[in-house]
């Protein structure tokens, strides 16, 4: 199974390829397919979108039944991110020092956004941006993905407030920097304003560079996105672990970034492989799943946290931040991981009461700890409240759907080839 699932990736990069760009030629179908995968309008002068609890009721599910095991893992990552993000959204900007006196005990609206209990912020407004285009290109297309952050950025697609209210400074460059070559891009090639958005052009969006941040930028914000990627490309570890690292970079463009995915992503991926807490979280993690990673090594300052640098009891008294840095962040969470007693509800708390970026800090634990507790075991008095909870559900089903059908399709490809 192992071998199967770590076909060498690199190897059938080509291949991939060509199967991907016969997929791109489908973009405009998929329109017309899902309308619900771009955004909705409720007035003819496109002012006001539709949000995501409104456009579930244009959702079918997939024409398959999926697995029901997976699913309730993809779920729990997905709606665990959310539910990370919605319970740090009302303190997100607070010090450690006023959590410490005024702890978050629970789900609530209110605070530094005004929203609903339940309502999530930029975290999870991304990630259904990244797990809807994976959808609609059937496979991992970069420009598109910058296309739908665009999308939230001027219209708020995917936004719970139908408005982008909460979006970084590294982001924020990378989008604008993205629009800049759009631009240009339209210019060089003789594209319409109307068909820019949609290209399905495979050799052209070759040609586009979609990483559209300077080098030096580590900030949290890939890494809060991230959990569609993992979870749609688990089947195939190398190619997740890989698409994990580029996922980030196209908008935050430091070492540290890709190798952060890269890592988390892996983790991920091996608790949809079934494996235990004690070999997530363990020192040798890297080394027993080298071949995942393309024997590609980590950064320095990743390399710790996978050696174990989060395992602090003291947490915040020792040292613990849940700061903006992308270092600081995937160590808070993993500590939050580490140190939650096996209680989704624990975890979460505790990485929120980290303060500073605690939405971030909650939905990125989220993403891992949803995945391995699954869905049904996450605390039901806070599931009764995620905001566009039946959206995130069927998109997940989609994921995990359109996931298996590119394994399928890339395996029997790699298969076919080498057996030529």
């Amino acid at each position: 199974m192992v071998i199967m699932n770590t076909i060498l990736y690199i190897g059938e990069v080509q291949s991939y390829l060509t199967l991907l760009g016969q997929r791109l030629r489908y973009a405009h179908q998929l329109v017309r397919d899902k309308r619900w995968l771009y955004p909705q309008y409720h007035d003819n002068e496109h002012t006001k979108i539709k949000k995501p609890d409104e456009l579930e009721r244009e959702m079918e599910d997939p024409p398959e039944n999926v697995d029901k095991s997976i699913l309730d893992r993809i779920q729990g990552s997905m709606v665990g991110m959310a539910l990370g993000d919605a319970l740090g959204a009302p303190v997100e900007f607070r010090p450690p020092q006023y959590l410490l006196v005024n702890p978050v005990t629970d789900l609530h609206g209110g605070g530094t956004w005004g929203l609903n209990k339940g309502q999530f912020t930029d975290d999870t407004s991304m990630a259904l941006c990244l797990g809807s285009s994976l959808i609609a290109r059937r496979g991992f297309v970069p420009y598109d993905q910058l296309v739908r952050y665009k999308w939230w950025y001027k219209n708020g697609y995917m936004s719970s407030t139908g408005k982008c209210f909460d979006i970084g400074m590294a982001t924020c460059d990378s989008l604008l920097e993205f629009q800049r070559r759009q631009k240009n891009f339209a210019e060089k090639y003789k594209i319409s304003l109307e068909q820019l958005d949609f290209l399905s052009d495979f050799d052209l969006l070759k040609k586009f560079n979609v990483y559209c941040s300077n080098s030096g930028i580590a900030g949290n914000g890939a890494l809060m996105r991230l959990a569609p990627v993992p979870l749609f490309f688990y089947r195939q570890p190398i190619a997740a672990i890989e698409f994990s690292g580029c996922s980030g970079q196209i908008t935050h463009g430091d070492q540290k970034v890709y190798d952060a995915c890269r890592y988390y992503g892996a983790l991920i991926v091996a608790t949809l492989h079934g494996e235990s807490k004690d070999h997530l979280l363990s020192e040798k993690f890297y080394q027993t799943h080298k071949a995942w990673f393309g024997n590609q090594r980590l950064h320095k300052d990743i390399q710790m946290i996978s050696e174990g640098s989060f395992k602090r009891s003291g947490g915040l008294m020792d040292g613990i931040r849940g700061k903006g840095y992308i270092v600081n962040a995937l160590e808070a969470a993993l500590w939050a991981f580490w140190s939650d007693e096996n209680s989704f509800e624990k975890g979460a708390l505790s990485a929120v009461n980290l303060g500073d970026d605690a939405d971030t800090t909650a939905a990125i634990y989220g993403q891992l700890a949803g995945a391995y507790y699954t869905y049904k075991n996450l605390p039901q008095k806070w599931l009764d409240h995620v905001y566009a909870k039946n959206f995130i559900q069927c998109l997940s089903k989609w994921i995990t759907y359109e996931g298996s059908k590119w394994y399928s399709e890339h395996v029997s490809s790699a298969t076919k080839k080498e057996t030529k």
